[in-house]
C-alpha cells in the first residue's frame, strides 16, 4: 500500500505530515517555495542579533515528542527544551504587574497581590480548565474532527456538558474572577490560536492548564531547531524536502488529483496530495482551474481567518530589567481591543503588545549588553484587495509610544537593527487568508468553534493540514495537524475511501 504523496508546503503541519507519512511506509516529497522550509516559524539575523520570526512559545512538547516517537526517534536527540519560569510578565496601564507562574505558590501568591478573593477562587478554575483538557485529549487530540457529529460520537453527555457548550471563555473567567486584570490576563490565553474571547467557546479554557499545568518551554538556539529537528528528520527518512519550489497547480483527472505542476511548468505525478497551504486560499489559486473550486471555498466562508499582526524585531542596545522571556503589556479597555479587531475589522488605537526576549534565557540571541525584542501586535486580517502599507509607520509609532509610555524608556534611541512584518508580508509568504497567523478564528455562533475538515471536498485525495485544519493554529495544534491527518490518510487507504491505487 506504499503510496507516492506530495506535499505542498513546508510549514510544521507539512513537515509533521511528512514525518508521518513516511514512517508508515510511503514516498514523500516536501515542495516549499520560499528559501526555508517551516512556514511562519522562521528565521532573521543582523547586527548579531538572531530572531525568530514566529512562534516564540511552545507549548504540549509531548506533541513533538509524539512526532518523534511514530518515526522510532527520540524528540530529545534532536532539540533542547529548555522550560520557562515566569511564563510571562504582565503590565497593565495602572502600574500593575503580574507574573504568571507555573509554581503554583508563586501564582498564588501573585494573584493574592491583586485580589485575595479571586485568589480562593483560582484552584478551582484551574481544575475546572484541566477537566476541559483532558475530556478533550479523548478526541480533539486524537482525530481528525471534521464537526460536530464526530465530536459527539466520542463523548458521553456528561462530558459534552463539562465542555461548557453555552458559555463563552470571557463567561467562564467572569464566573470565577472579579477583578478587572485577572480575566483579562486569562482570557488573553485565547490569543495563542489568535481569537477572541467573547466569541470562543468556554473549552478553549484549557488553554489555561496547557501553560500552567504543562509548563511552557523554549528551545535553545531559537524555535527555528524545531524545523531544523524536523528537517533532519524527514532526511533519514529519506523525503526529499525541496525548497525554492513554488507549486503553480494541483493537476487532476475528474474527482482526483495526479501530481501538482510547478511554477516552472514541471509536471510531478502523485497518488495523494496534502496542502499545508489554507484550504480556502488553495481552493483560489492551486486549485482554481477546477470548476467547483469556487463554490467549494464559498461553502467554507464560516471558517474566517484569525487576527494577522504588525511584527517588529528590534536589536537594542540595552537591557531591560523588568522585562522576561515572555511579555504582555494590556489594553486599557479589552472588551473595546477585541471589538475592534474582530466585529469592526479595525485597527484598535490601544492594542495588546507582545515582547519576546530571547536573549534572556538564551545569551547566543543577542550581542552581550544589548536584547532581541520580537514585538507582536494582533491587527486584523486584510480584506480581499486590502493592504496594510497604509497603517505601517503610524502603527509602529503607536506601539513605540505605548512602550515608552509604560517603562521601556529611550526605546526607539536604543534601536541598533530593526525589521518588520506586515499582514501583507504574511499573506505574500505563506499564502494565509488575509496574512492570518494562526489559521482559523475560533468562533462558536459561526463555526461552532471547529476548523475546516482535512479532507477536501473538492478532490477525493487531497487533504489539508495546518492551522485552517483541526485542531487549529499555534506549533503543537499544526504539528498535531499534520499527525492526525496522516492517520486519516492511512484509515481512507485500508477503506478504500480515497479511491487511490
Amino acid at each position: 500500500m506504499r503510496k507516492k504523496i506530495i506535499v505542498v508546503g513546508g510549514g510544521l503541519g507539512g513537515l509533521s505530515a511528512a514525518i508521518r507519512l513516511a514512517s508508515d511506509g510511503h514516498e514523500v516529497t516536501v515542495l516549499e517555495k520560499n528559501e526555508r522550509a517551516g512556514g511562519k516559524l522562521n528565521i532573521r539575523s543582523g547586527a548579531g542579533f538572531q530572531f525568530d520570526t514566529g512562534p516564540s512559545i511552545l507549548t504540549m512538547p509531548w506533541v513533538l515528542e509524539q512526532l518523534f516517537e511514530s518515526a522510532g526517534r527520540n524528540v530529545h536527540d534532536y532539540m533542547k527544551l529548555v522550560r520557562i519560569e515566569p511564563q510571562w510578565r504582565t503590565f497593565f496601564e495602572d502600574g500593575t504587574t503580574i507574573d504568571v507562574a507555573g509554581d503554583l505558590p508563586v501564582m498564588l501568591e501573585q494573584l493574592r497581590a491583586v485580589s485575595s478573593e479571586d485568589a480562593r477562587q483560582f484552584l478551582a478554575y484551574l481544575s475546572e480548565c484541566q477537566s476541559m483538557y483532558e475530556i478533550s485529549c479523548k478526541s480533539v487530540y486524537k482525530r481528525s474532527l471534521s464537526g460536530l457529529g464526530e465530536l459527539r460520537s466520542h463523548h458521553k453527555l456528561k462530558e459534552l456538558l463539562a465542555m461548557d457548550p453555552l458559555r463563552s471563555m470571557n463567561q467562564m473567567s467572569a464566573k470565577h474572577f472579579k477583578s478587572k486584570h485577572l480575566r483579562q490576563l486569562f482570557d488573553f490565553f485565547i490569543m495563542y490560536i489568535g481569537s477572541s474571547p467573547y466569541a470562543a467557546p468556554a473549552v478553549l479554557s484549557q488553554l489555561i492548564y496547557v501553560q500552567l499545568g504543562l509548563g511552557i518551554y523554549y528551545v535553545q538556539g531559537g524555535m527555528y531547531q524545531i524545523a531544523l529537528g524536523m528537517l533532519k528528520l524527514l532526511q533519514q527518512l529519506g523525503v526529499e524536502v525541496l525548497t525554492g519550489q513554488e507549486v503553480a497547480a494541483v493537476v487532476h483527472d475528474g474527482g482526483r488529483a495526479t501530481g501538482v505542476q510547478l511554477a516552472d511548468g514541471t509536471v510531478l505525478s502523485a497518488d495523494i496530495v496534502v496542502s499545508n497551504l489554507e484550504a480556502i486560499p488553495a481552493y483560489q489559486t492551486i486549485l482554481s482551474a477546477h470548476p467547483q473550486a469556487q463554490p467549494a471555498a464559498a461553502r467554507l466562508d464560516k471558517f474566517k481567518p484569525t487576527v494577522s499582526g504588525l511584527v517588529l524585531l528590534l536589536g537594542v542596545n540595552k537591557v531591560y530589567d523588568q522585562l522576561q522571556h515572555h511579555n504582555f503589556f494590556f489594553s486599557e479597555d479589552p472588551e473595546q481591543e477585541f471589538q475592534d479587531v474582530f466585529v469592526k475589522g479595525i485597527p484598535t488605537k490601544d492594542p495588546t503588545i507582545y515582547i519576546g526576549v530571547s536573549s534572556k534565557s538564551d545569551p547566543t540571541q543577542a550581542p552581550a549588553g544589548k536584547e532581541n525584542l520580537f514585538i507582536l501586535t494582533h491587527v486584523p486580517p486584510l480584506k480581499p484587495g486590502e493592504s496594510w502599507e497604509g497603517y505601517k509607520e503610524s502603527y509602529r509609532e503607536l506601539v513605540l509610544d505605548k512602550l515608552e509610555r509604560m517603562g521601556l524608556e529611550g526605546l526607539r534611541q536604543g534601536i541598533e537593527f530593526e525589521y518588520s512584518f506586515i499582514p501583507d508580508d504574511l499573506q505574500r509568504l505563506y499564502g494565509s487568508n488575509g496574512g492570518s497567523i494562526y489559521g482559523v478564528v475560533t468562533d462558536r455562533k459561526l463555526n461552532g468553534g471547529f476548523k475546516i475538515p482535512s479532507r477536501s471536498s473538492l478532490l477525493s485525495n487531497l487533504y489539508f493540514v495546518g492551522g485552517s485544519t483541526h485542531p487549529g493554529g499555534g506549533v503543537p495544534m499544526v504539528t498535531l495537524s499534520g499527525q492526525l491527518t496522516a492517520d486519516l490518510i492511512q484509515e481512507d487507504l485500508s477503506n478504500g475511501l480515497s479511491q487511490i491505487g
